[in-house]
Parts: C-alpha cells; sequence; structure tokens
C-alpha cells in the first residue's frame, strides 16, 4: 500500500504512471468483459427472439470498433510511456520537489553513496564526512543525489515512500535522484535476493525537517568511530541482521576505493585497469599484473583461496623468430609460471 501512497515526489509520480496505465487499459478489459458476458446472455440458446445469421462472416463497423480503440489505447500508452521514461529517469537530476514547487537554483542536493553489503546496508555521506550502516537519513523536500553500488553479489536498493528500486552491482555505479516531502520513517530494503541474509537486510529511512536533520548528524558524529580501510574490510565480510553503527568520520576516498574493488591496497583497482587497457594494454610488463588482479574474497572469507597464477606466456623458439620479436625480449618470455 505504500507504492499507492508514498512521500517522495518521484514515488508519487510513479504511483500515478500505474493508476493512469491501469484505467487506459481498464478502458479495454471492462468492455471485453461486459460484452462478453452479454453476448452468451443474449445468443444463449433457450433465448429464441435473438437474431440468429449462420451466413454472418463480416461487419465493417465491428472491425472498426475492434481495431480502433486498441490502437487508440497503444497510441497513448506509448506516448505516456516515452514522456515518462525521460522524466522519471533515475540518472536524471530533479526539477522540482513536488507538483508545486520547482528546485531552487540555489539548493544543493544531498549526496549519499549506497553501498549493498552481505547482507547489510552501508551510507555514505561525503559533504559530511560521516557514514552509517543500516540507517538512512534526508532532510525533507532536499533533492538526494545517491550514487549506488555493491561490494558483493547484485542488490537492489529500494524505499518505496520515496521512489522506486534501483540495481546495486559490484564494479559499477548506478544513481538515484530523489526527494521525501514528508518527515516521517520509512521502511528500505533489498528487493533481489542475494543470499542466505537476504530476509534480513532492511533498514530505516528518516525523513526528517532541517533542524532534526542537522541534529542527527550531530549525533552521528558524536557517537561514531572512525571508518577506516581495514574497518570497512572487517564490515564487509557477511554477517545477518545487524543492528545500526554510525561513523563519525571515514578515511578518505573510501567509495571509490570500494567501487573499484580495491580498498584492499595489494589489490588493483578496476579504474586503474581500465585505463592501462585504454592505453593498449600493459605488454611485457604487464604480465606481473596478472596476480594482483584476483579480486576473489574467498580468503577473507575463509575459503581457500588459489594457489597458482598465470603470470607468463609460453611459446616456441619458432613462434618468437616468425614474430620478430625483439632479442632482448626474448629471455622475458621464457618463464612459465609462479606459485603464490
Amino acid at each position: 500500500m505504500v507504492v499507492m501512497s508514498p512521500s517522495g515526489d518521484v514515488a508519487v509520480q510513479q504511483r500515478d504512471l500505474i493508476v493512469i496505465s491501469t484505467i487506459l487499459m481498464l478502458l479495454i478489459i471492462v468492455p471485453v468483459i461486459a460484452m462478453t458476458l452479454f453476448f452468451a446472455w443474449k445468443y444463449r440458446q433457450s433465448n429464441t427472439d435473438a437474431p440468429y445469421d449462420p451466413e454472418w462472416s463480416h461487419s465493417t463497423q465491428l472491425e472498426f470498433v475492434i481495431w480502433a480503440a486498441p490502437l487508440v489505447i497503444i497510441i497513448a500508452l506509448g506516448a505516456l510511456t516515452w514522456i515518462s521514461t525521460h522524466t522519471l529517469d533515475p540518472y536524471r537530476p530533479l526539477d522540482r520537489i513536488d507538483s508545486t514547487r520547482p528546485v531552487a537554483a540555489d539548493v544543493k542536493p544531498l549526496t549519499v553513496e549506497v553501498v549493498a553489503l552481505d547482507w547489510k546496508w552501508l551510507f555514505l555521506y561525503p559533504d559530511l564526512g560521516i557514514a552509517t550502516v543500516n540507517e538512512l537519513a534526508a532532510p525533507v523536500d532536499v533533492p538526494i543525489n545517491f550514487k549506488i553500488t555493491s561490494a558483493t553479489v547484485m542488490n537492489s536498493f529500494f524505499v518505496p515512500a520515496l521512489a522506486g528500486q534501483i540495481y546495486a552491482m559490484a564494479g559499477m555505479e548506478t544513481k538515484l535522484h530523489a526527494v521525501i516531502n514528508h518527515p516521517g520513517e520509512y521502511e528500505g530494503f533489498s528487493a533481489n535476493y542475494s543470499g542466505a541474509g537476504f530476509s534480513g537486510m532492511h533498514f530505516a529511512f528518516h525523513g526528517l525537517a532541517a533542524a532534526d536533520f542537522d541534529a542527527w548528524v550531530q549525533k552521528v558524529k558524536a557517537d561514531g568511530t572512525n571508518l577506516s580501510r581495514e574497518e570497512y574490510l572487517a564490515l564487509e565480510r557477511p554477517s545477518e541482521r545487524d543492528p545500526v553503527r554510525h561513523y563519525g568520520s571515514v578515511a578518505p576516498d573510501l567509495y571509490p576505493a570500494i567501487l573499484n574493488l580495491c580498498v584492499d591496497r595489494s589489490k588493483m583497482c578496476l579504474n586503474e585497469m581500465m585505463r592501462i587497457d585504454a592505453k593498449g594494454g600493459g605488454g611485457m610488463a604487464g604480465i606481473d599484473n596478472v596476480l594482483p588482479l584476483n579480486h576473489d574474497k574467498d580468503g577473507r572469507r575463509g575459503g581457500a583461496a588459489a594457489k597458482t597464477f598465470v603470470a607468463a606466456i609460453c611459446t616456441t623458439d619458432g613462434d618468437m623468430a616468425d614474430a620478430r620479436a625483439p632479442a632482448g625480449l626474448l629471455s622475458r618470455w621464457a618463464a612459465a609460471a609462479r606459485t603464490e
């Protein structure tokens, strides 16, 4: 029911889209059902007064109604879909607070970096220097800019009162722009099954007046500890039904490191890897990068990590000669593998 009675303008527009689409489709469905029942009653075998025409085969008027009415509905739904797809694009910054108020030019959105973990939610406030686990808060009537990723398998960030669900995926960033218009406490959760602890992956979302939000920020800073990289790596371990946690300070560039899967400094960051690839790869020197490219967290989670890695390319002298490789590189191509 919260989807049909939301408290955020984006969710309200999505609710209206559901209602309008349903009404448009009912314009076809209801008459068809009504006429089906009416024809079954009127042309029943016992009704000898009903017209009987065994040679009937065509009616231009009936064909016009059968094809024209659905066509008009499809055109209306298509236009509605086209407009709403662009208007409600989650990547599109908001241009209004609600149906009567545009976003003021001097309003700065609240940025929240969302990280889906096994099985909890981490929220980072980069402009405020704080972080929370399983608790999210935002001031009323202030645009919120969500940046969403995952440190593990795919999840889905969903606060029904605020806006529609947006997927969270490891190594990728999705976005959501939304606003909450009424103070209150709302439920948030993952809408995509992600394993054993999925059913407890809930959090509270607080819509607060400006003064109350400032007080909440000060409380988080006063109660919280420092979210360092080491603390994050411990937090990243799978756990279920975690209590709310506050962090009064956050390690610099923690979210980019999470996004690029390199909070552990021994790992190569994805953006570094992509930069190397964009420049044509690392050549023979890039072979040494194979070892730190293992982003598997089995070791950190207590499982057995792989021990053997491919670290060089094997070939024959003839192949190398045919390739006209520089003589100085031949010795560098001789290695076959390394063991950790």
